[in-house]
């Protein structure tokens, strides 16, 4: 058990100093920020795999969710940026890695026993905890998508110019790749919340060894999945983009903050109560 804990604390702080000398290298460094970061990458998820599962029990909760959430958006972003040049994002996204990373040390969440269990329960919360980090990505994105546009539409001034985010932001690509990784992104985390939401509704029984009930978990999820899957057919049917595509993504993200995030977070921290 102790040694256990040693090597959790020890992966996360090498994880989290990584981050943060990679943010920090300037972009002719481009091998070690890439080798950096991917070994940062699996240093965190190994950090993640310990905390979360063991042979009896998962251990789930908000700080472990994001910190999911940016463990996928670190990889993500480390794929496109071999494809696209969107070295800019590594400035932001590393440093907030850098610091969720240790959240799971100070809340750690709720031990989860898998005795009695469906196999199925541990599946449903991987593809639950999947769609979470997808989505949270797309959110970001858009809010970077956002960002730049007012930029391009605001009167730059000699200190913004100058300032390291405006660098950050003037490495992202064209608005229209950033969109077309915006809709790339949604579409993979609405399939895998659309496998989520039909395992816990019409699988409830096999998955949680009980009758579907609608909480306010399932009532957010739903309604979150509605938002994206609306979204998604009015950019096929309707040519939706712009802003009313950043707006949908950030509306159904903050509802889907609400059930998972929100939820735990009030449940662990302000009732100090463990939840399932």
């Amino acid at each position: 058990m102790v040694y256990t804990l040693l090597m959790q604390l020890l992966f996360i702080h090498a994880a989290g100093l990584l981050y943060i000398v990679c943010s920090l290298l300037p972009e002719q460094q481009r091998r070690f920020i890439t080798l950096g970061t991917g070994l940062g990458w699996l240093l965190h998820g190994a950090a993640l795999a310990s905390i979360v599962i063991t042979p009896d029990y998962l251990r789930l909760g908000f700080a472990v969710m994001l910190s999911a959430a940016l463990w996928m958006t670190v990889a993500a972003y480390w794929i496109e940026n071999r494809n696209l040049s969107v070295d800019g994002l590594r400035r932001l996204v590393l440093p907030i890695a850098a610091i969720v990373i240790v959240l799971p040390a100070f809340f750690p969440g709720s031990e989860i026993p898998l005795a009695g269990k469906s196999p199925w329960f541990s599946w449903h919360v991987g593809l639950s905890t999947l769609a979470y980090g997808s989505l949270t990505i797309a959110a970001f994105h858009a809010v970077l998508m956002a960002m730049q546009e007012s930029r391009l539409h605001a009167l730059p001034t000699a200190e913004s110019q100058r300032g390291w985010f405006s660098l950050a932001m003037d490495r992202l690509p064209a608005l229209l790749t950033m969109e077309r990784v915006l809709f790339r992104l949604i579409s993979f985390g609405f399939l895998l919340l659309t496998l989520t939401v039909v395992s816990g509704v019409f699988f409830s029984e096999a998955v949680f060894g009980k009758p579907f009930r609608l909480e306010h978990k399932t009532l957010f999820t739903m309604l979150s999945w509605l938002l994206f899957g609306a979204l998604l057919a009015g950019r096929q049917w309707r040519g939706w983009r712009g802003k009313t595509a950043l707006s949908f993504t950030l509306t159904g993200f903050a509802t889907l903050l609400l059930a998972y995030v929100g939820s735990r977070f009030v449940m662990e921290v302000v009732l100090h109560r463990g939840l399932v």
